[in-house]
């Protein structure tokens, strides 16, 4: 894993914890990067089985 990639699941796992999802702009707000990179920063996540995500419920699992 990534420093980068850490950083996306630390973000997503922390506002998780308190019920909220994070939006695409919140993500790039707190990480300093594009769509495309955080896009595939959670994809090689979820290729790494670290993060799933619900459809029925919407919330991400790890």
């Amino acid at each position: 894993m990534t420093d980068f990639e850490r950083k996306v699941h630390r973000i997503i796992f922390n506002m998780t914890r308190f019920g909220k999802n994070p939006s695409m702009e919140q993500l790039k707000r707190k990480t300093g990067k594009g769509e495309r990179a955080i896009r595939e920063a959670v994809k090689n996540l979820m290729r790494q089985r670290m993060l799933k995500w619900d459809k029925h419920k919407k919330v991400w699992i790890f």
